[in-house]
């Protein structure tokens, strides 16, 4: 069955819009995009076609989240105003000790409901549990799940990779198409020397995409170049020797060898311009988290240097514990509006480059653009549609420039995945909102109850 979506703007980010456009899919893959005229002509010998009418409204790809934690969704707003060392070892202990494995799938599944009503199609999730890798495959959408490994004692490294190698061997028999796993050593902080390395070969002999925390804060920093700071007091009150290699991270992880397998770096905030040349030079990516990164007071990446560098930058909202919301038009005009206001200049990322941020440019970060992020045919079929009737988008001169500088999540009424709808603009159709709702205020009163934060 093909399906014709049609709305009054469709906006291919490869080529320029379409008034009164069309985007026509069969068998989760687009067959023509272009005026609904010339495309339901093209598209005749087919007989009459099921058609989707979205009216006042904008059909673009589907926005790439190149950075989340779903499993950590239960506690948006219950760790504000920490500082970021506090932050972690709270977050640590809540989900440590007060989330079972049923709490962390009830809240990683909220975590999809929103993504998914957000016309977020694509998400690259950093978890504990496997419990994002499962709900992104019951939610419908497409994904990563990196697993992470935690480890900074080189004695219990093999440990710490055998604990990874049988949660991947439990977790791969159920990728699928759509989502895929990948490996997370944590950061330079939790993480060894010698784990880094052997994680770093086992994800190249099984393939796996690997992922990051990197150059994140000043006590990151501190931790390397000096050996002080809230890390290295933690490790030495743990009994484990550091000697800090008085570089930055990104020099640290090059000369570990460990850029070698083109990781996705998470924040890269503190990144120098020697950092940048080593991201070009390997290839590296970088996901950029502006809204957590200000929330903590860490700073804002570079990445306008990143990307005139030809560094491959995707946007992330990290978790919404620390976020607080997962919206990729939001944090895209947020970093927008940071870029232009730190660099004195107005003209910084225009509208259609910042829509070719949230979309193609999230899909080239995580090395998925030959199949989605612009509306192609032979694409998959991976869609968001976006109404632009509020009171806050009218008038609409520029279509692009509406959906980028006022439109938000709670303006999407589509959400498309490899042909198949999973937001109609009134529920998720592929979970259980209302249950998993009930559930999620039932753990959240529990969680409340804990004291310490």
């Amino acid at each position: 069955m093909t399906i014709l979506y049609t709305a009054q703007w469709v906006l291919p980010v490869a080529t320029p819009p379409i008034r009164d456009g069309a985007v026509a899919v069969g068998e989760g893959r687009i067959v023509a995009v272009g005026p609904e005229a010339e495309v339901r002509a093209r598209l005749a010998r087919l007989g009459a076609l099921e058609t989707v009418a979205l009216g006042r409204a904008a059909l673009c790809p589907g926005f790439v989240n190149v950075h989340s934690h779903l499993e950590l969704t239960a506690l948006r707003g219950r760790l504000e105003d920490l500082s970021f060392f506090d932050w972690i070892r709270t977050l640590t202990r809540l989900r440590g000790e007060q989330m079972a494995a049923a709490d962390l799938e009830v809240s990683a599944q909220w975590g999809v409901v929103e993504a998914a009503r957000a016309g977020i199609t694509t998400v690259a999730d950093t978890e504990t549990s496997g419990a994002g890798f499962h709900a992104l495959r019951q939610g419908g959408l497409r994904g990563i799940a990196y697993q992470e490994v935690f480890g900074p004692d080189p004695m219990q490294a093999k440990k710490s990779l055998t604990g990874l190698k049988r949660r991947l061997e439990a977790l791969r028999p159920a990728e699928t198409d759509l989502v895929r796993l990948g490996i997370s050593p944590h950061a330079v902080y939790s993480v060894s020397s010698l784990l880094f390395r052997l994680v770093i070969e086992y994800a190249e002999r099984q393939a796996l995409p690997v992922a990051i925390h990197c150059a994140e804060s000043q006590a990151e920093d501190d931790f390397l170049r000096s050996g002080q700071g809230p890390f290295a007091q933690f490790l030495r009150e743990r009994g484990i020797a550091w000697t800090p290699p008085r570089v930055s991270t990104i020099r640290y992880l090059s000369d570990l060898n460990v850029l070698r397998v083109k990781p996705l770096l998470i924040h890269a905030v503190r990144a120098t311009e020697e950092d940048i040349g080593l991201l070009t030079f390997h290839g590296a990516s970088v996901a950029h988290c502006p809204k957590s990164n200000a929330k903590f007071g860490h700073g804002i990446a570079p990445v306008s240097r990143m990307r005139q560098r030809g560094v491959r930058v995707g946007l992330g909202t990290d978790s919404v514990a620390s976020n607080n919301v997962c919206d990729l038009l939001d944090e895209g005009r947020f970093a927008q509006l940071l870029s232009r206001a730190t660099q004195g200049d107005g003209q910084l990322l225009p509208a259609a480059a910042l829509l070719q941020w949230m979309t193609l440019d999230g899909a080239c970060a995580l090395g998925l653009d030959d199949r989605i992020g612009t509306l192609e045919v032979g694409k998959e079929a991976d869609l968001v549609g976006i109404s632009l009737a509020g009171p806050h988008l009218e008038p609409v001169y520029d279509p692009v420039a509406a959906l980028v500088t006022a439109a938000t999540g709670r303006d999407v009424v589509l959400t498309v995945v490899q042909g198949r709808v999973i937001y109609d603009g009134q529920q998720v159709l592929t979970l259980d909102e209302e249950s998993l709702r009930e559930r999620l205020r039932e753990l959240a009163q529990r969680l409340d109850a804990v004291h310490g934060t």
